[in-house]
């Protein structure tokens, strides 16, 4: 007899569907929760409190979905445009030679969105990584990471010494007069270690 119960039991748990929510349920939910805590909504929307508490985390995530959007998995991008020409740029700028980090990855598609007009869009550190995901980049050790010279170094060069000659006769600067500063600030262009980089496919 007990046997049997278990099958029953079994097969009643297999039959059992799960709940699909909506994104602005889930948001009614967490601004309950805020208010009265994460067990009183759970009470109040009849669900488990688990589900709150995960919901709270993807809580800038459900704010840039759709409303009726019933799970959220952030396989589609919500702005498809906005991707295709942040994607465009990024290979441009690796072709050229330029590193790329997340970070101004993020700020070109605040600006991007700024341009376009797109609503809602944050550019945060995870939409950042979903986006990665989708156009198949990735973050890697660059083999050189050193400065390149400037194409016009030379002829900068050849002005600072006609500049620094002509100066030097106007004035009548007396070559004891004449001095080198070691350690002199200047502002250079970091080189970094790590850019973002498109994956080669699988063979």
């Amino acid at each position: 007899m007990c046997f049997m119960q278990n099958i029953v039991v079994l097969t009643t748990l297999k039959m059992a569907k799960r709940h699909a929510y909506e994104a602005q349920f889930k948001l009614k939910a967490i601004s309950y929760a805020e208010e009265y805590g994460n067990r009183a909504a759970a009470r109040e929307y009849k669900i488990n409190e688990s589900m709150v508490r995960k919901w709270r985390k993807l809580e800038n995530e459900l704010r840039q979905v759709k409303k009726t959007q019933l799970s959220f998995r952030g396989h589609q991008a919500r702005w498809p445009e906005l991707e295709e020409r942040l994607e465009q740029w990024i290979v441009e700028q690796r072709a050229s030679r330029r590193s790329v980090s997340t970070v101004t990855i993020r700020l070109r598609a605040v600006t991007l969105a700024e341009e376009m007009k797109s609503e809602h869009f944050q550019g945060g550190p995870s939409w950042c990584w979903r986006f990665m995901k989708r156009c198949n980049f990735s973050i890697r050790t660059r083999t050189t990471v050193a400065q390149r010279r400037p194409a016009d170094c030379y002829e900068k060069l050849a002005n600072f010494r006609s500049y620094c000659q002509k100066h030097i006769a106007e004035k009548r600067i007396q070559p004891s007069h004449i001095t080198n500063m070691d350690e002199v600030p200047l502002t250079f262009d970091i080189p970094v270690s790590h850019t973002v980089e498109k994956r080669e496919p699988a063979l």
